[in-house]
């Protein structure tokens, strides 16, 4: 003890602490950067096998007609190759299926492989990310040496766009490599054409050339969202299980579905089943469709309250855009108006479209603009003022303008559509442009706040009503706009140009 504490007594403590600080945090910090380096250790690579043959038939699979056409090619070399090797026929080596998401590319890869009998191997691109450099390449190497001993077999590998962009532009360089071994595997088995790579892909326009071109990708699906007739026969295969009330109209509510994809209506049809559940009724029935595709579409109803103010202000607005919309005669009919608050929405208009359309004109396209922005145009004309309920009716006019623009070319002073990844446009050019969509969102709004002037006895009764009821039907509206004339198309870039037609 006494030379314990002579030791103690020599050494001041400050002096003692600093001889052993130093070492104390070296050793914290080693254990941490082990503890760190352990996290980040690739995992070990997990077993790759087949997945259970997916119970997917073609009849289960609708509104895709063109795509299941390409694949049924696969799905016969693969049950009966020596038929085409006869022939000197080689199957696609690769399939790249792209399109809006929802539209069912992995429905139909599933559906190849069963259909096919073949073992079906399905994979996420984002899985062959890692952090470290050449593990996504290990990874694509050992998933194709597999499927080789499998086949024949189909490899799926979903979001394509997750490894496949253009090279250069990682820093990391695991991308690049990943894509590169891809790129190996599928020149790699141009002997075994028993084994079919199908890709799916929502960024056609981002994927590295080197995969698009013969020999790796060979054919390119583009699966659309369905028309009308495919919508239905989507409504049809999903509520096959479901008991229909007779009132149920699937042409109908494929009629109000445009634009939607088969995920969307696989989705409102599982509403309504709730919907009806929650009624406790036996049958599903038209008024569960109604309100699933509401809750789709605008989203569920919010229990947020207006003050009186605020609900004849969202009644004008939503009657502003109804009246415009029965005006115009380029402009889709009004099927429903709501001002009950439903999502971020505190009303809506719901158009329904006579049939599927692909192509515009430029006076049709402003005939939308003008609805768009007939809600704004009754606020100004009733209060005198407006408000912020209208952002969202201009962010989608400054989308269209700009489109018609530069896209489309529909300007009248700047006639060519704006080059893409080429030299950037001179000043003047971007000027004249900004203006040509000014112009046109300028012209659209004059025009809806005519349009509302002369039809203001009209207005007037349809916000009444809104205010009363809340929401109208297609019969309501029709009740309440008896006599309405239909205006004709013949709006201009900057003037208001309307005729009133004869019924």
């Amino acid at each position: 003890m006494s030379v314990l504490a002579s030791f103690l007594g020599y050494y001041d403590f400050k002096e003692w602490a600093g001889i052993w600080v130093g070492p104390l945090l070296m050793v914290v910090f080693l254990v941490v950067l082990v503890f760190a380096l352990r996290q980040m250790r690739p995992t070990k690579p997990q077993q790759i096998k087949p997945e259970a043959s997916p119970q997917i038939a073609w009849d289960e699979i609708a509104g895709v007609d063109e795509a299941k056409e390409e694949l049924r090619e696969v799905v016969e070399f693969l049950r009966d190759p020596k038929r085409f090797k006869k022939l000197g026929a080689t199957v696609p080596k690769g399939i790249l299926l792209h399109g809006p998401p929802g539209t069912g590319k992995t429905l139909l890869a599933k559906a190849v492989a069963h259909e096919s009998r073949a073992n079906f191997f399905a994979q996420s691109a984002a899985a062959f990310v890692e952090t470290f450099v050449g593990v996504g390449a290990a990874r694509i190497r050992r998933l194709f040496r597999v499927a080789r001993k499998k086949a024949p077999a189909i490899v799926f590998i979903d979001e394509l766009d997750a490894v496949g962009g253009r090279r250069g532009n990682d820093i990391s360089g695991e991308k690049d490599q990943t894509l590169n071994q891809l790129l190996v595997e599928m020149d790699g088995f141009t002997a075994r054409g028993d084994v079919v790579v199908i890709a799916a892909s929502n960024l056609l326009e981002k994927l590295d050339p080197a995969l698009l071109r013969p020999g790796r990708f060979d054919r390119q699906v583009f699966v659309a969202p369905p028309d009308r007739r495919g919508r239905e026969r989507i409504l049809e295969v999903h509520t096959r299980a479901m008991p229909l009330a007779p009132s149920v109209d699937l042409g109908l509510v494929a009629r109000q579905t445009s634009g939607l994809t088969g995920a969307d209506l696989a989705n409102i049809c599982n509403e309504a089943a709730i919907n009806a559940a929650r009624r406790h009724v036996e049958q599903i029935g038209a008024q569960d469709f109604d309100t699933a595709l509401e809750r789709v579409v605008a989203g569920m109803q919010a229990q947020r309250g207006l003050n009186e103010q605020e609900k004849r202000i969202v009644a004008y607005h939503e009657a502003g855009h109804a009246l415009c919309a029965e005006l115009l005669p380029a402009v889709d009919r009004v099927h429903r108006i709501s001002i009950v608050p439903r999502g971020r929405a505190l009303g809506y208009t719901l158009n329904l479209p006579e049939e599927d359309r692909y192509l515009k004109t430029r006076e049709e396209l402003v005939d939308r603009m003008t609805m768009l922005l007939g809600g704004r145009a009754a606020e100004q004309l009733v209060f005198g003022s407006v408000t912020t309920g209208a952002a969202g009716d201009y962010e989608a006019v400054t989308s269209l303008a700009a489109a018609m623009v530069d896209e489309y070319a529909m300007g009248t002073r700047v006639k060519l559509p704006r080059a893409g990844g080429g030299a950037p446009a001179a000043e003047a050019t971007l000027r004249l442009r900004d203006e040509e969509q000014h112009d046109l969102a300028d012209g659209a709004y004059r025009r809806a706040l005519a349009l509302l002037s002369d039809q203001r006895d009209h207005l007037d009764a349809l916000a009444a009503a809104l205010l009363e009821q809340e929401v109208l039907e297609r019969a309501d509206i029709d009740r309440v706009l008896a006599g309405l004339p239909r205006a004709s198309s013949s709006a201009t870039a900057g003037g208001v140009g309307i005729a009133a037609a004869r019924d």
